[in-house]
């Protein structure tokens, strides 16, 4: 499979490892240092796209390949305000588009025992929710894309909390889902959920070690929407869960 890298950082280059070990063909990498050179010329080659870039970039790189016929499957976090109008533009080219917070396995799998805890907790209200999420000093968005995916399937769970805020709320009964963030170093990335009463708190987790899960995730989708897929899709149709 030929893959256009488009974000060449910490993640882009993990990423890069984890396809050429697969036996992949890396076709361009695009990264801040040579954005002349990404056009649709340059994608022509490549089989799909995997785009790590910033929030000011992540639209027109993501649309760029769309219109070309590129199947592409985007991480970048901090651009979602446009995300509909990507999903319009990818069904009215007949395209393919995969959007994740986090291609992590186990990140994906976290995702449905929190949706199922909100389901369950949805009738105990002596019990209120937060979240907190750690990660290292160079990612500059907060909170996390993957605390606000935790967040919204909260709310959507959840009949009490009913939008998510970073600032700490006044009592433990608010309609608000206070999400912490905290930026130290070495931390590629913690969740958790915590529901607290006055008699227990329950808690489920999930810690990286490392980028090599969301890298190893990221080749996963770029595979599998490679393979003919149509359509706009999510990490859980990669992994069929949920």
């Amino acid at each position: 499979m030929n893959i256009a890298l488009i974000g060449y950082g910490k993640m882009g280059q993990a990423i890069e490892d984890i396809a050429l070990r697969r036996g992949h063909t890396i076709t361009c990498k695009i990264s801040s240092h040579n954005l002349q050179d990404f056009n649709p010329r340059v994608l022509q080659w490549a089989d799909v796209a995997i785009e790590f870039s910033t929030p000011e970039s992540a639209y027109a790189n993501i649309a760029q390949c769309l219109e070309v016929g590129i199947p592409v499957i985007s991480g970048t976090t901090g651009w979602l305000n446009r995300k509909e109008e990507i999903d319009e533009l990818c069904t009215k080219k007949q395209g393919a588009f995969l959007y994740a917070s986090n291609f992590s396995i186990g990140v994906n799998i976290f995702f449905e025992i929190n949706k199922r805890l909100a389901q369950l907790m949805n009738k105990y209200e002596v019990y209120d929710v937060g979240i907190k999420e750690i990660h290292h000093t160079a990612k500059l968005d907060k909170p996390s894309g993957t605390a606000i995916t935790l967040a919204k399937d909260i709310i959507d769970n959840l009949e009490r909390k009913k939008v998510w805020t970073i600032t700490p709320p006044a009592d433990n009964h608010s309609r608000n889902l206070y999400i912490a963030s905290e930026r130290k170093d070495p931390a590629p990335g913690t969740h958790v959920v915590t529901y607290s009463s006055e008699i227990d708190d329950i808690e489920i987790m999930h810690t990286a070690h490392s980028r090599t899960g969301f890298a190893k995730g990221a080749v996963l989708a770029a595979e599998w929407i490679a393979s003919g897929k149509k359509g706009v899709f999510e990490m859980k149709d990669v992994l069929e869960i949920g």
